[in-house]
Formats: C-alpha cells, sequence, structure tokens
C-alpha cells in the first residue's frame, strides 16, 4: 500500500503533531548563504556546534542520502498565564516536560506505523538536535513563515510551536510555502531589551536573554544589567508582543506542556536549591539543560540587579 499525504497527515495528527508539511529534499542554497553570512559576523557567539557540518546543513543528502522529501513537523505548546510581580520568570515553553521526550516518542510512532502501511518506508528524524535547518525546513514546507524574530508564525498557532523533520526515501506531494506577513511591523524588534534582534530576521544570540540564560556556560555580561524583565531561563519577550501570537494563540491540548509547577521562583528559592532538589525538580524539563549551575548564575544576576526580597 502506498503511503499518501492524507494518509501521513492523518496519522501523523492522530499522534498529536498540530502542523505537518511536505517538502522536495532539496539543497538550500539562499538559506545556507544567510547562515555563513550570520556565523560570519559571530552572531553564534558560544555556539560552536553551528560552525560544523555546513554540507549537512545545506543538502540533507548528506546525512540521509536517500532523501527525496521533507516532512516538517509541528506542535503546539502555547498555554495561558501570567506572572507575578518580581518573581524569575521561566520561559513558556519549559514550562512542562521537556519537548525532545515528547517529540521522540512521537517521531518513533510515526515512523513504525508508516512502516506497517510500506515495508519500503525508511526515515530519519530530528527535533532540534541535528545538523539540519528545522525552520528552513518548516518554510519549505509550508508551515509557516519566519517572522522578524527569527521563530516560525503560523497563522493557526502564531509561534507557539515546536518543530520536528523527518527524512524520507518516499515522495509525496509538497505543500505550497507561505507568504511573509509579518509586513511593517516591528514589534518584536522595538521590544528586544537586550537589542539581540539587529536587524529584521537576524538575530544575534550573544545579546539573547534565551541564550544567555541556557546555551552559555560563561558569565553573563554586566552590559545587560537590568534588561533581563525578570527572566531566569528563557525568554519569551519577542513572542509575546508579536501581533500574530496574540491574534491566533490557541491553548495547547498536550497536556504534557501544561504544568503550572515551574512557571516562576523567588531569587531566593534557586539561590538555596540543592543538586539533589534541583535534579528531583527538573527531572524532565528543558530548564535541567543549564545545569544548577547555570540556573543559580541566572538568580544571582537578577537578584544582584533587582529586588526580590
Amino acid at each position: 500500500m502506498t503511503i499518501t499525504n492524507s494518509v501521513l497527515i492523518d496519522k501523523a495528527k492522530k499522534l498529536g503533531f498540530d502542523l505537518v508539511g511536505l517538502a522536495k529534499a532539496e539543497v538550500l542554497e539562499s538559506e545556507s548563504q544567510k547562515l555563513q553570512e550570520w556565523l560570519s559576523r559571530g552572531y553564534q557567539s558560544g555556539m560552536q556546534y553551528m560552525e560544523r557540518n555546513s554540507e549537512k546543513r545545506r543538502d540533507v543528502k548528506n546525512i540521509f542520502p536517500e532523501a527525496r522529501s521533507v516532512i516538517s513537523l509541528g506542535i503546539n505548546y502555547y498555554q495561558q498565564g501570567s506572572f507575578s510581580e518580581g518573581k524569575a520568570k521561566i520561559s513558556r515553553y519549559a514550562w512542562g516536560k521537556d519537548y525532545h521526550l515528547i517529540i521522540w516518542e512521537k517521531l518513533d510512532q510515526l515512523e513504525k506505523q508508516l512502516k506497517e502501511i510500506d515495508a519500503d518506508f525508511c526515515a530519519k528524524s530530528f527535533t532540534d538536535t541535528g545538523p539540519l535547518m528545522d525552520k528552513a525546513w518548516a518554510v519549505r514546507a509550508g508551515l509557516g513563515w519566519m517572522g522578524k524574530h527569527t521563530n516560525i508564525i503560523n497563522h493557526e498557532y502564531g509561534s507557539w510551536i515546536f518543530l520536528a523533520t523527518m527524512l524520507t526515501s518516499y515522495e509525496f506531494e509538497y505543500s505550497p510555502v507561505i507568504n511573509d506577513f509579518c509586513g511593517t511591523c516591528t514589534r518584536c524588534i522595538d521590544a528586544c531589551p537586550t537589542n539581540a534582534i539587529t536587524d529584521e530576521y537576524v538575530l544575534n544570540a550573544g545579546r539573547c536573554i534565551s541564550y544567555l540564560t541556557i546555551e552559555n556556560k560563561n558569565e553573563i555580561p554586566k552590559e545587560f544589567e537590568d534588561k533581563f524583565q525578570d527572566w531566569v531561563f528563557g525568554c519569551d519577550i519577542c513572542q509575546d508582543v508579536c501581533p500574530w501570537n496574540n491574534k491566533f494563540n490557541q491553548v495547547t491540548v498536550h497536556e504534557e506542556f501544561s504544568s503550572k509547577e515551574n512557571v516562576e521562583f523567588e531569587a531566593d528559592e534557586i539561590l538555596l536549591m540543592s543538586e539533589n532538589d534541583f535534579t528531583e525538580r527538573f527531572k524532565y524539563s528543558p530548564v535541567k539543560r543549564t545545569k544548577i549551575t547555570g540556573f543559580k548564575r541566572n538568580a544571582e544576576f537578577l537578584k544582584q540587579k533587582r529586588n526580590y526580597l
């Protein structure tokens, strides 16, 4: 039996993927050129892994030689909620269970179900962990357009979406590309307190609060004192101000993302946390990525410049 577009989409959506798009596995010429320009400016900061595997990012056939199609998948993670004044805040994407754990399982299930339909189906899947450009493929597969804040924006869910990418030897009918609807809006650029969005569609990671509180392994530069707006892990500012997010957000149906336990903290609560407490509390959370040393560094940075007492 042949796997058609409708069969693929039906299987993916029943597993919990909210968005499914398909693109031909082609060389990403323009996207790769933009990536190299971005790297030449040093905007990757400490993320040196971005400098490696350029040919794999350019051509997915260097990852999966049999690739003919790219399946781009998205899951809505938006949940409502507000923060208390003066509390150290966690980005929405990290309120619940680590999305990698959830999406990896769904990808495995999807591949298994498609193999049951056609034993010749073969694929290789990623979710923000491999040397390929998930956002570029999401654009090519029609999931949305690249917003000026460099997140993918979808008409139904705004930019509150996790992405996954599946490379396959199968051929499908490919999805139309969606036009860019950012227009003349610059709210995300104007709202960024650290001026991380240096130009439309260009992000300097070394100035981004999300990078500085998560990926960054060093001390937070003093130039950012009083500019974190209470964010202790990640940042949602550029997404919160986006008109598309305010107009089209939908509360996720995925309960795994809906935990309200790890939304905000007193800075002292973090600073007094033991390693065992941290490990137990964030066992399945994205917050574990920064480790207890990074989490405490962030809390100390906030506390030194803001009154949390």
